[in-house]
């Protein structure tokens, strides 16, 4: 089997560079980590992820714990990201991460939900079975999560981290890939530490404001199994009517 066969591609080459400087794609049977603060352009760049996958014939499931499905769209449709025909035939499963009321589905019983909130992420086979599943922000179900905060005052929150990278791997050696957005400044070392160790691809996205201006980067800072050569810094902006934007590229 060649190399490429192993890659899933993100797709979009006549829309923009993101496949070809991310060397073709991401490795099939990986947890990607994507990090930023707020505003450093994961969810975008989650969203472009989903929508080139699907582009592709890969199938996808999307979890926003800040989106519902109509500000999901709306997103969607401002990046000219055109999901619906997606959606309705299920190459697209989106879900909303209700994490106000306790869940990510709902329940009669609210409080005990919450309290089962990642048991129940990762007991649900219908998110597990697309292969790419994204999930945007995975620190928020983290905070959320009444038995990792109990774990994170006792501190034992890394125990807690890698009995859940124990589910991931498991769902990744069928081939699938899962990524994951996090806002570090949100969540301890201890608890994201792990989190960054085994991610066979690690990503740093950063944003700066220079006067009127917005410029945002993507620090590879980890890819395994890459198909090509792979940018080590990548420039891009975010652009209403277009989507991501490559700017600039600078390779180590």
């Amino acid at each position: 089997m060649s190399v490429m066969q192993n890659i899933y591609s993100l797709g979009l080459d006549e829309r923009d560079r993101l496949n070809k400087e991310l060397g073709g794609g991401i490795p099939t049977g990986s947890i990607v980590l994507m990090e930023g603060d707020y505003g450093a352009g994961k969810s975008a760049l989650s969203q472009r992820f989903s929508y080139g996958l699907c582009e592709t014939g890969r199938s996808v499931t999307f979890l926003s714990t800040e989106l519902e499905i109509r500000g999901f769209l709306d997103q969607m449709d401002s990046l000219n990201y055109n999901v619906e025909e997606h959606l309705l035939f299920e190459n697209m499963l989106f879900l909303h991460g209700d994490l106000d009321s306790g869940g990510v589905f709902s329940s009669s019983n609210e409080e005990e939900n919450r309290q089962e909130l990642l048991t129940n992420l990762m007991e649900e086979p219908t998110i597990w079975s697309a292969d790419v599943i994204i999930i945007d922000t995975f620190d928020a179900i983290l905070r959320n999560d009444p038995k990792f905060e109990a774990l994170v005052r006792e501190n034992e929150e890394r125990q807690a981290a890698l009995e859940i990278i124990s589910f991931f791997r498991k769902v990744i050696s069928q081939g699938k890939v899962v990524v994951l957005t996090v806002d570090p400044s949100t969540v301890g070392e201890e608890a994201i530490g792990p989190f960054r160790s085994i991610a066979d691809v690690f990503m740093e996205l950063e944003m700066i404001e220079v006067g009127n201006d917005v410029r945002r980067q993507l620090f590879v800072k980890r890819f395994a199994g890459m198909g090509e050569q792979v940018g080590d810094r990548v420039g891009y902006s975010v652009r209403s009517g277009v989507g991501i934007v490559i700017e600039n590229r600078s390779v180590a």
